[in-house]
């Protein structure tokens, strides 16, 4: 199993949230770059990069932080957070992201998002899917939608998108464990994704249950800034890419 860890930027600076909530805000590191390469010198290969301020924004706003990252590391960096235009995907994409993480979009425009799929290739995408009682959630969790977290990822893994990754809202930040149950339905319902474990990690513990239950990768933020999972107790998890 893949682990991806996670940088969630507001105002060029390295954070976390509880929940999604701005006003439960903590800042961990002054420079993202620096908590990145650390995480690359541990052996990680990969990188989940959050714009905040772009997702409050909903444009994108820490483009730069993206390109000082892809620039000095070779960490294979999924970017997401207020990429809403065309434009605002080519930055992402020029500025050295591998893939472009979309959410909300999916959920409110269906239409030009399928025509980024055809466009840039499905390979190019992350799906987020935030849930909140098998529901989707959108504009920084703060509206739960009537669509069906299945129908949600079917529908696009029937356009060709092949990486997924879903955050259950109750669990995030919070250290609680992650929904393992609602993650091997998921699985079951669709084989063929890289399906991407995200919120509520709190211990290796874990990670060695969402690796059983056919993860293919786990999304690490919190635990890490805690200090619950150090960087040296990640090796014993196969780093390699999709």
């Amino acid at each position: 199993m893949l682990i991806i860890p996670a940088i969630d930027i507001i105002d060029g600076k390295c954070v976390r949230l509880t929940q999604g909530d701005y006003d439960q805000k903590k800042i961990y590191h002054e420079d993202p770059l620096e908590m990145a390469l650390q995480f690359e010198a541990a052996g990680l290969k990969r990188l989940h990069l959050v714009d905040l301020d772009g997702a409050k924004a909903g444009k994108v706003t820490n483009g730069k932080v993206l390109e000082r990252i892809a620039k000095h590391t070779a960490l294979e960096i999924d970017f997401g957070g207020g990429i809403k235009t065309e434009s605002d995907l080519q930055e992402v994409l020029q500025s050295g992201a591998a893939f472009a993480t979309i959410g909300s979009l999916a959920v409110k425009n269906e239409t030009l998002f399928s025509e980024w799929i055809e466009k840039y290739g499905a390979e190019k995408f992350l799906l987020g899917a935030d849930v909140k009682g098998h529901k989707i959630a959108v504009g920084g969790w703060l509206e739960t939608t009537e669509e069906d977290v299945y129908g949600f990822i079917g529908k696009y893994v029937a356009k060709g998108i092949r990486q997924v990754f879903c955050t259950d809202i109750s669990k995030d930040g919070k250290l609680e464990g992650p929904s393992a149950e609602l993650y091997k339905k998921i699985i079951e319902q669709f084989p063929a994704v890289f399906f991407i474990a995200s919120g509520g990690v709190s211990s290796i513990e874990d990670l060695q249950q969402l690796r059983s239950i056919g993860c293919s990768a786990a999304i690490v933020g919190k635990a890490i800034y805690e200090n619950r999972i150090t960087l040296g107790d990640l090796g014993q998890f196969n780093h390699s890419t999709i």
